[in-house]
């Protein structure tokens, strides 16, 4: 199968990093691009290229059609990000990286944080959510669930299931920006294919539910399955 998308060598992951970094591939900036060409179903990349300029709109608070010049602006700004601050950034980590950082880094990954994640997760869900929810049964994601590194866990509610993903935030963090990529809808999307419920986004905070609005799209959501 010929492939359209231009190699970028060793740049790659410096583009790729910096671009979700700064969150210029988000749909509040290119808009929704997959259920975009989904719904334009192009037989060429020629087809899709005019359909998307001709309907794209920003996905967000302050919509916008989406230009060429649009796009054009996003790469300036790649590129301002990564010379001024990513750059300098690496270089200064760069300079000041010692082998015992990679020792202790590789340590801490592979102990220290997942055991924190654990706890977290554990304390989101039975201190949390299943005292909410006490006719929910709550269960880890097998790990042999397509979507186990998109769903933290399931909760039953009678023959269907919702879907929990549950992601650490500091006080000073700002999620309500917080844009899910369009490969995580996809992911969601087959979950309530396949289970009939939708998935939902928990920031916990010390191990507590940071975004507690979240409990009331999952009330409705409970609510139509049980009704269903």
């Amino acid at each position: 199968m010929k492939k359209y998308s231009k190699e970028f060598g060793k740049k790659e992951k410096v583009l790729n990093y910096a671009c979700q970094t700064y969150q210029l591939s988000r749909p509040n900036k290119v808009g929704t691009v997959m259920a975009l060409i989904r719904k334009c179903q192009p037989k060429t990349i020629e087809e899709w290229e005019e359909w998307y300029f001709e309907n794209a709109y920003t996905d967000g608070k302050n919509t916008f059609k989406i230009s060429k010049e649009s796009l054009n602006e996003l790469g300036v700004r790649l590129h301002e990000k990564i010379t001024e601050v990513v750059i300098p950034e690496w270089q200064e980590a760069f300079r000041s990286l010692t082998l015992q950082d990679c020792i202790d880094y590789i340590y801490n990954l592979t102990i220290n944080r997942t055991f924190d994640g654990f706890i977290r997760e554990k304390s989101v869900v039975n201190d949390g959510l299943a005292k909410h929810y006490p006719s929910i049964k709550f269960e880890e994601s097998p790990p042999e669930l397509d979507h186990a590194g998109d769903v933290d866990y399931l909760g039953y509610v009678g023959e269907k299931a919702i879907g929990i993903q549950i992601k650490p935030v500091t006080a000073k963090s700002n999620f309500g920006n917080y844009s899910i990529s369009e490969r995580m809808k996809a992911s969601f999307q087959e979950f309530e294919d396949i289970y009939g419920g939708k998935v939902f986004i928990i920031f916990s905070l010390d191990g507590e539910i940071a975004n507690k609005e979240v409990l009331k799209d999952i009330d409705s959501e409970v609510g139509r399955l049980k009704n269903r």
